[in-house]
């Protein structure tokens, strides 16, 4: 089966393509056009444990899942959640609706914080908006922040929609492309969600 997912926005791809596994298809080429939806759909697959092959095609890309797909409880995010049940959504580089400067620095210490504290981190850290310029820029105790959360067991997940939007998908140094149905999920399976 194909379906010609080009064009449509994320997480419709992922979305189609789910539905068609759950209705039992075990060979389902997917057509996109663009990077984010290929790796989505490579965690579906791979969440679902079928064999994944990916390429160019006729103005755009495909993905192609085989296989008998097994049922999975969360069928993009495979990683299981170690932290202590919350997420942190983080929607734009700074904290608070003050001085930009003052904002950014709280920013950079809220995420020092939450990977040095004593207790325990954050199942799932969510960037979405301008909060996706952080794990893409270039300030390096952002970057080093985050590489220890994910060192400690969380998920850290980057809207691939907003990188895009934003012309910077090339540029993310940590992190999950990720989607809105991801996103979502870690939000409804988190005890709490906590936004900066």
């Amino acid at each position: 089966m194909q379906i010609d997912a080009r064009g449509k926005a994320c997480p419709m791809p992922v979305m189609l393509a789910k539905k068609e596994l759950d209705g039992g298809c075990s060979d389902l080429k997917v057509l996109v056009d663009n990077r984010t939806a290929v790796e989505n759909l490579t965690r579906l697959g791979n969440s679902a444990g079928m064999t994944i092959i990916t390429g160019d095609a006729a103005d755009g890309l495909f993905v192609r899942l085989t296989g008998e797909a097994k049922p999975v409880e969360n069928p993009v995010i495979a990683c299981p959640t170690t932290g202590s049940g919350y997420a942190v959504f983080i929607g734009k580089d700074v904290v608070g609706t003050g001085e930009r400067e003052l904002g950014y620095n709280l920013m950079k210490m809220a995420l020092y914080t939450l990977a040095q504290g004593d207790s325990m981190p954050p199942a799932h850290i969510l960037f979405m908006n301008d909060g996706v310029k952080l794990p893409a820029g270039d300030e390096q105790q952002v970057i080093d922040s985050l590489k220890t959360l994910i060192e400690n067991g969380c998920i850290v997940l980057v809207c691939g929609t907003c990188l895009n939007f934003y012309g910077i998908a090339d540029r993310l140094k940590v992190g999950i492309v990720s989607n809105m149905y991801d996103i979502l999920s870690a939000m409804q399976r988190a005890d709490k969600v906590i936004s900066l």
